[in-house]
């Protein structure tokens, strides 16, 4: 089973150009982020018709890499009895979260962890769902993937799935290919983590959105 070194940059890794940990980075990225890729909005609408088609009326649902609480807004929006796991290793961005979802906090639990660090799922129980948006990116190489897959099909529940959203590598998306995946290598990984159903739900605007079932 592929196992995830801890949080600390090694050779070939690519270092972040900001530091999301820095308040001033993190309100930065998150004017950005929409601003300049308006269609995220869509991408969460299909996030959210995933989670309903579970048809589980109190779904609990772990966030990986829930920054500013976008994603987490729209889910807790439109799936009315979802209860929601915001998993981060950034402070800074769990403020601006609970600023955004404040009218929704009894349906929010906060957690700062990084997802490079091998114990980041101990204790957080199994899972409906296993979301996540723009955030795999940040092991910092794509050798990294596996692991992580792997681990997170640790938390699921029977029937459970993963949703799985970041930048593509190649036309039409992002050129460091240590850092960012194409979709073939995106299956591939899920599939070294043990995956059996893997299938893109949406392909553009180079992002790429996966469905998987163990």
């Amino acid at each position: 089973m592929p196992v995830l070194p801890d949080a600390t940059l090694v050779p070939h890794d690519v270092p972040s150009p900001i530091d999301l940990r820095e308040p001033g980075d993190a309100r930065a990225w998150a004017r950005d982020a929409s601003t300049q890729r308006p269609w995220r909005r869509e991408y969460f609408l299909r996030f959210a018709a995933e989670l309903k088609a579970l048809g589980r009326p109190f779904p609990r649902v772990l966030e990986l890499g829930s920054g500013p609480g976008e994603l987490a807004d729209t889910v807790l929006h439109e799936v009315p009895g979802l209860r929601l796991v915001a998993l981060d290793f950034s402070d800074a961005m769990h403020d601006l979260a609970r600023a955004r979802l404040a009218n929704k906090e009894g349906r929010m639990t906060f957690v700062t962890r990084n997802f490079l660090d091998t114990g980041w799922a101990d204790g957080l129980g199994r899972f409906d769902a296993v979301i996540t948006n723009q955030a795999v990116h940040e092991l910092r190489h794509k050798r990294r993937a596996a692991a992580l897959y792997t681990q997170v099909r640790s938390l699921l529940l029977p029937d459970g799935v993963f949703l799985l959203c970041d930048h593509v590598a190649g036309d039409g998306g992002m050129q460091d290919t240590a850092l960012y995946m194409t979709p073939d290598e995106q299956h591939e990984a899920l599939g070294e983590a043990g995956w059996s159903s893997t299938r893109t739900l949406r392909h553009d605007h180079g992002l790429l959105l996966l469905k998987a079932r163990s």
